[in-house]
């Protein structure tokens, strides 16, 4: 069960292609980043929101599964889920090809919670965090 899910779309830029024309690896680890800043930000609860509130969220595993390849000004997809929040953000991904509806790519993050004073670990998520899900919670967006 998720507690929140996003959709953003990126077009593949031709500056993402290796010499294989298609797009390169790491590329996909932006699309990602991209995808869960923007819901983070539908959440409304983004990283200068965590900073604000005096913690960092640095990503401390990520599992990704290549499927098929994107190639040049392809309309990517890219589903985000937000699973859990306790004791660490973990958020699922999924990328598809608009045009032609295929998975391509299939990924997850676990974020840990840090305090930026002590650089401690946090084992429970800060109160604008919690706020933020269950004014949304199981809402899609």
């Amino acid at each position: 069960m998720s507690l929140f899910q996003s959709e953003y779309e990126v077009k593949v830029p031709f500056e993402d292609l290796d010499p294989m024309n298609v797009v390169w690896h790491g590329n996909y680890m932006r699309y990602m980043e991209q995808a869960r800043c923007d819901m983070l930000s539908k959440l409304k609860y983004n990283y200068n929101n965590m900073r604000h509130d005096g913690y960092f969220y640095p990503i401390a595993k990520m599992d990704v599964k290549y499927i098929k390849s994107a190639t040049f000004e392809d309309i990517l997809v890219i589903k985000t889920e937000l699973i859990s929040i306790e004791p660490a953000i973990n958020i699922k991904y999924s990328i598809s090809n608009k045009q032609t509806g295929e998975k391509i790519f299939e990924g997850s993050t676990m974020q840990i919670g840090i305090d930026m004073n002590t650089k401690e670990s946090l084992y429970v998520p800060p109160q604008g965090l919690v706020d933020a899900v269950k004014g949304v919670s199981n809402e899609k967006i």
